[in-house]
Formats: C-alpha cells, sequence, structure tokens
C-alpha cells in the first residue's frame, strides 16, 4: 500500500487542473523536516488531540502498511505530542511517515529513525496522558483540510495533499 516517493514539485506541475479544482492541495511551509526518510508518501489516517498522546500511540501501535498519520496537535508550542520512542514504534510498525500541527521532542532520536516526520518545531516538555481526541475526523490546518483516505506527498520542497493517489 505504501506509495512510490514522487517529487512535490513534479507532481505540481504534472497536475496542474488538479491543483485548480482544489483536488491536490499544498500545505502551507510551516514545518520543520525530521527523520531519517526524508522523501515520503502514502494514504493518510487523520487524528485530533491537544497536548495529549494517548491515541497517537494507539495509532502507531498497529501496522502503518505504508501509511502517513496527520495529527492535529492544535498547533501547540507548550509540550511535545511525538517524541523518539514513538518514533520507533512508527519505524518498527511500518508507517512511512507522521505529519504534526504541534511539536516534537528526542530531535537525535528521532533523525535516527527510517521514518519521515514533519512537525512545527521542538520542545523538551512531554505531553498529558489522558486518551482525549478523534480518530479519522477532518482535520484544518496549514490552510487545508485533510482527511482520512486521501494521499500525502512530503519532500524537501514541502507537503502536498491529493484527494486521490499521483502519478506523474
Amino acid at each position: 500500500m505504501a506509495a512510490l516517493p514522487l517529487a512535490t514539485a513534479e507532481a505540481c506541475d504534472a497536475n496542474a487542473a488538479l491543483i485548480m479544482n482544489g483536488d491536490l492541495r499544498a500545505l502551507q511551509p510551516i514545518f520543520q523536516i525530521y527523520g531519517r526518510r526524508q522523501i515520503f508518501a502514502g494514504p493518510v489516517v487523520t487524528l485530533k488531540i491537544f497536548e495529549d498522546n494517548v491515541l497517537l500511540r494507539e495509532f502507531l501501535e498497529e501496522k502503518g502498511h505504508g501509511r502517513v498519520l496527520v495529527v492535529d496537535a492544535g498547533g501547540s508550542m507548550r509540550c511535545a505530542v511525538l517524541g523518539g520512542n514513538l518514533a520507533q514504534l512508527a519505524q518498527n510498525n511500518g508507517w512511512a511517515g507522521v505529519v504534526v500541527n504541534g511539536c516534537i521532542r528526542d530531535v537525535d532520536e528521532i533523525n535516527g529513525c527510517d521514518v519521515g516526520v514533519r512537525a512545527l518545531n521542538s520542545l523538551p516538555i512531554k505531553s498529558n496522558k489522558k486518551g482525549v481526541g478523534e480518530k479519522h475526523a477532518p482535520v484544518t490546518f496549514a490552510g487545508t483540510r485533510i482527511c482520512d483516505g486521501e494521499w500525502l506527498y512530503a519532500d524537501s520542497d514541502g507537503i502536498l495533499i491529493s484527494r486521490s493517489e499521483l502519478t506523474v
């Protein structure tokens, strides 16, 4: 199920009609690049949380099958919802990547993992553990709405969201 990595600039050039009709969207360039996998792609699974990573861990404990976990952590700059242990779990369970609208920690550990990670920034404070959030719900951040089952493509140029799998 894992998608072949696709250059985002090339995908945009080859799919102008999809950009015009909104089927292909670029996230605003607000994310830092982490993890060994600089280029990644796959079907999206969404999660909405705020300063709590219990549901994030639950997802990453599942087999990823090349999917990308897109986490709306509310843009919080008060704690990290993803750290080295969870990045290792994502790698071991076959997730292509994790995109976090929030903070991460254990950057050196994450950078050693063969998984793609994008986040707003790093912060050493850990999150709460209450289990509050919403799985598989549409999320909106970085200027676009992202739904379960859409496709995400990430490289050093940016992050694209497509309603369907892209080919160039």
